[in-house]
This record gives C-alpha cells, sequence and structure tokens, in this order.
C-alpha cells in the first residue's frame, strides 16, 4: 500500500459512499470512500492495483493504491490514514524507551562495493528543487500583477507596475535559464555510486549494528506489551493518554510479592492510585492479567495482581 502521487482527474463525487473505518486506537471514523480498478505503470511493467479514494469536507481526493486484494477497502483506508499513529510510535519510542540512544561504540567501515547516495547529485537536486520553488513563486506573482494590472489613467503608478512586472520577467527568465543548465548537469550526474568512489571528506564510519538492532527490537516488544495493556485500561474515564500515563506510573510503583505455596499463587500487591478512576481502571486491568492462569516462570506459582490489598474481583464488587 502506498499514496498514488500521480492520480489523474477527480472522481465523481456521487461516486464515494460514506462508510464507518475502525481506527487502530479502536475509534471509529465516517469516511467518504470510492473504490477502482487503476492500471499502475506502463508496457510490459503495468500492473493492476486497488485504487481508494478518500473524499474530504473540501472536496479535495486523497488516493491510496495497493495489492492487497483480500483486504475490504474501509480496511485499506484505515491501514494508509492512520500512518500518523506510526509517528506516533516513533515520538513515543524516543521519548520513554531511547530508541535514538547508541548503545554500542564500536563502529565498522562500509565495504567498497556498497552503493550510497553521489553527494554531488544531492547537492545538485537541493539547488534545482530550491530553485524551482523560487522561480514557481514567481511565475505566481507574474501572474497576478498581469491579471490585476495598474489603472493606465494613474501613470506613476503604472510607470512603476510595468518597472515591477519587467524586473520579475527577468528574474523568471534567469532563473529558467540556470534550471535548464542545472536539469541538464544532473541528468548527467549518476544518483548512486559505490563507497570506493566517494571521496575522502565524504566517508564515515557506521555503528556496529547487532547489539542496538537487539536492543531497539526488545524496546519495541516492550512498547507493544504497553500498547495491549493501554487497550484494557481504556474506557469512558480514561484516555489513551491518561492509561499510558497510569501504566508508567505502575511500572514505577513499588509492591509486596507473596508467595502462597498451599494455593500455588504468587500474590503481586500493588499500591493503589491516588484516584478512584485510576484505581478502577488499574482493577480492571489486573483481573484480565489474572484471567489469563499465567505462572510465573520457573514455577508452578499462577501469578494473582492484588491492588491496595484488595483483589481485583473485589473491586469489580464495589469495596474500596
Amino acid at each position: 500500500m502506498t499514496y498514488h502521487k500521480h492520480p489523474g482527474g477527480s472522481w465523481p463525487e456521487q461516486w464515494f459512499t460514506e462508510h464507518e473505518v475502525a481506527m487502530p486506537n479502536k475509534e471509529v471514523l465516517k469516511m467518504r470512500l470510492c473504490e477502482m480498478g487503476s492500471l499502475v505503470g506502463s508496457g510490459k511493467d503495468a500492473t493492476w492495483m486497488r485504487q481508494v479514494r478518500k473524499l474530504t469536507d473540501s472536496g479535495h481526493q486523497t488516493s491510496v493504491i495497493s495489492t492487497a486484494f483480500d483486504l475490504p477497502h474501509p480496511q485499506l483506508a484505515a491501514r494508509m490514514f492512520s500512518r500518523w499513529c506510526q509517528e506516533n510510535f516513533f515520538n513515543y519510542m524516543m521519548q520513554h524507551f531511547d530508541i535514538d540512544v547508541l548503545l554500542d561504540y564500536g563502529v565498522v567501515e562500509f565495504p567498497d562495493t556498497e552503493k550510497v547516495i553521489n553527494p554531488d547529485w544531492r547537492q545538485l537536486n537541493q539547488s534545482r528543487n530550491s530553485l524551482q520553488n523560487k522561480l514557481r513563486y514567481r511565475h505566481a506573482r507574474f501572474a497576478e500583477m498581469t491579471i490585476h494590472p495598474e489603472n493606465e489613467d494613474k501613470p506613476k503608478k503604472f510607470k512603476k507596475w510595468l518597472e515591477k512586472k519587467a524586473e520579475l520577467l527577468e528574474e523568471i527568465e534567469k532563473m529558467e535559464y540556470i534550471l535548464n543548465d542545472l536539469k541538464a548537469i544532473l541528468k548527467k550526474t549518476s544518483k548512486h555510486i559505490t563507497w570506493g568512489e566517494l571521496d575522502e571528506k565524504d566517508k564515515f564510519l557506521r555503528l556496529l549494528p547487532g547489539r542496538k538492532r537487539l536492543m531497539d527490537t526488545i524496546r519495541m516488544i516492550a512498547y507493544r506489551a504497553e500498547t495491549s495493556m493501554v487497550g484494557l485500561l481504556t474506557g469512558p474515564t480514561v484516555d489513551s493518554a491518561d492509561a499510558r500515563s497510569l501504566l508508567q506510573t505502575l511500572f514505577q510503583t513499588e509492591g509486596d510479592v507473596l508467595p502462597d505455596l498451599e494455593n500455588q499463587q504468587l500474590n503481586v500487591r500493588v499500591h493503589g492510585a491516588s484516584r478512584p478512576a485510576a484505581n478502577r481502571a488499574l482493577a480492571q486491568l489486573f483481573e484480565h492479567l489474572n484471567s489469563s492462569q499465567v505462572k510465573y516462570p520457573g514455577t508452578e506459582l499462577r501469578m494473582v495482581f492484588e491492588l491496595g490489598g484488595y483483589t481485583t474481583s473485589n473491586h469489580a464488587e464495589g469495596v474500596t
């Protein structure tokens, strides 16, 4: 799945129908969607794909293409139009799990055959993009001056307007000339070169990937486990942000570990939170955890979580 950068003309608005789309954080949004087949590419490389478009209130159509033929198109829309969840994931990981902290000071050289972006091509490409943006602005300004000219009955203003327009046209022609040269040079410059072809000043060492990759994997597993518990905590009085804050406090809260060999239980008694609503949410979480019948590794003791000296069943019955 990916966004369709060149979807073509707009589809008729009457083709779109409203759907209730379940997002990853369990909220349900209403979207006006439409799906059609789309031939992507040309010649032998052309491939039939699914194209799903979302119609916004402003009339804009956002297009997604996909080869996931087994998913209903509302699910395709939910996965693509919730990419902010992925961004939130990495932001949260960096904030709370230090995913970007370097764990190893070891370095290793790249092999000479490794392909990398050509620095010369990158610099030329940046210059071209910058010049195109400046030129786009000046074209818009020139069109605006052409559409709204000064009145010839006011000679001074009309003369000043002509001078500004002439200067702007001169800038545009000069930039277009430079842009054409840049495009010609860029076309002749290879986008990728091998590591061995790089100048020494552009070379760098990369960190040893093994340990960092392992630690990042552990952190991501921890994050996914936390996210699953967030789903158990959210409710009418606790949203996802409050649930994460509650879990972070819970992970740092002291508790008592009380083995009960007679009943084959390992009781984990956690101190209660300061708010009744938080205690109710934690009691609900502990009830789910206790129902899973998890045994403490290496023993036959079933783990039972309690809140503030009371079991989760007592809390469910209203005991405070």
